[in-house]
């Protein structure tokens, strides 16, 4: 049985099912549209989503804005969200056993949200959502199609700040996805605003 919006939430504020929740200020479900064509999903929240229960504030977030506009479209257009809902200590990658913890809340949030393309942000996401295959460096750029769902693989905002030459195949990746949308018909907005590499 497919739960609502309010459970998912609740079960997400309520859980204790690893033990990232005891060293956290806040869960960080994510937000956007709920019923958005598109959906990004992250590794995990930083200090900064942390503090305000938000996923995508720090300073990846704010880029992850800024590419999210290049596309010609807005965070209130997509839906945004992590593979683990509390920050691991220090920002390290998530354990294994703390990703499958947390699969049962992403899994009810693509249910919900339905998005007919995913956008995967680094190898962990992609790794959890896709399988363990997966080589960011390798595999970024090609879609992945599941039951009529296209998953594209692509660098997390956080490895584009740390080598802003990885931007221009990040933008590449973002401008499939738009393409990718206009053919499902999904794609809101009138067109791409602006013909540059995703952040500069």
């Amino acid at each position: 049985m497919m739960l609502s919006w309010e459970e998912v939430l609740q079960g997400i504020e309520e859980c204790r099912d690893c033990s990232l929740c005891g060293g956290i200020t806040h869960k960080v479900p994510g937000q956007g549209d709920i019923h958005a064509g598109l959906m990004f999903i992250g590794e995990g929240p930083g200090a900064d989503e942390d503090l305000k229960g938000e996923a995508f504030v720090g300073r990846a977030g704010q880029l992850l804005t800024r590419m999210i506009a290049a596309m010609g479209l807005t965070r209130s257009q997509v839906y945004i969200c992590n593979v683990v809902k509390c920050r691991p200590p220090q920002n390290r990658t998530p354990l294994p056993e703390e990703m499958e913890a947390c699969m049962p809340h992403l899994r009810s949030q693509f249910l919900l949200v339905h998005p007919r393309v995913v956008v995967l942000l680094g190898a962990t996401a992609c790794r959890a959502v896709i399988g363990g295959h997966v080589q960011i460096t390798r595999d970024r750029g090609r879609w992945v199609e599941r039951k009529g769902f296209w998953f594209m693989p692509t660098y997390h905002p956080a490895a584009l700040l740390r080598d802003p030459l990885k931007k221009k195949d990040a933008w590449s990746d973002l401008q499939a996805v738009v393409e990718k949308m206009k053919e499902l018909g999904i794609y809101p907005a009138e067109g791409i605003t602006e013909n540059r590499p995703a952040g500069e």
